[in-house]
């Protein structure tokens, strides 16, 4: 982190008071108005959930097409043959292939956000399962899939996967400063409905314990979570 950068980020951190929680549009609002870095900065959802996602029963993943997308190129990667090819550059993938994107991918390529699968390449998809990680496909996540191109459009139209880390957190981008607020909240609402819609059976106690947002070079900012619930409907 550079000095200039280190002061800009102090400057603007004392304007959250870290003492309280915020309501989801006047956190919003807050964020927006503190933004004040020459790109379009990412507004972020974070939240820590009551469960442990070493079990099963208790992971909790999934997607949602936010009402207004995210703001962001999302680059595509996809593993299909023939007429799904096809389909798949039609609908806008950036890459498309099938064992030679797999070996591309072994030998360390990177450049994509998301990567969808036929159903049909699983299996010799299935390899690159260590190196991938988190960024396989999954058909849970809806990124496999019998339909690539439709796939295709509705991640580029703003579909979103959530999803527990090791540490029960979970992280998405909710769309841009530039975005207004009603969008913001309306984005939110979707994704915390989703989340709150996911909830585990096995899931005991509180299960939402925080929610915060934040923007890209900005502070986090703590939300009130039954606002949030509120909002979510």
């Amino acid at each position: 982190m550079s000095r200039d950068h280190s002061r800009r980020f102090a400057a603007v951190a004392k304007q959250v008071n870290k003492n309280r929680v915020y309501g989801v549009r006047e956190a919003i609002e807050l964020l927006k108005g503190l933004s004040n870095t020459k790109f379009d900065e990412t507004i972020e959802f974070a939240a820590r959930l009551g469960v442990d996602p070493r079990k099963s029963d208790e992971n909790v993943r999934g997607t949602i097409t936010l009402p207004h997308g995210t703001g962001r190129q999302v680059r595509v990667a996809v593993f299909a043959k023939a007429e799904h090819a096809a389909a798949a550059l039609e609908a806008g993938a950036e890459t498309v292939g099938d064992d030679d994107l797999i070996a591309k991918i072994d030998e360390g390529w990177s450049d994509f956000d998301v990567l969808v699968a036929h159903v049909d390449m699983m299996r010799a998809v299935g390899r690159l399962g260590k190196k991938l990680g988190p960024r396989m496909p999954n058909k849970k996540a809806g990124t496999v899939t019998e339909d690539v191109g439709e796939t295709v459009r509705q991640i580029k139209a703003g579909k979103v996967q959530y999803r527990v880390d090791r540490q029960s957190n979970v992280h998405v981008p909710i769309g841009k400063v530039s975005f207004e607020t009603d969008k913001l909240v309306e984005n939110f609402a979707a994704l915390f409905g989703a989340i709150l819609a996911a909830k585990p059976s096995a899931s005991k106690g509180v299960y939402v314990r925080h929610v915060h947002l934040s923007s890209t070079m900005g502070p986090g900012v703590r939300i009130d979570v039954q606002d949030a619930r509120s909002v979510a409907g």
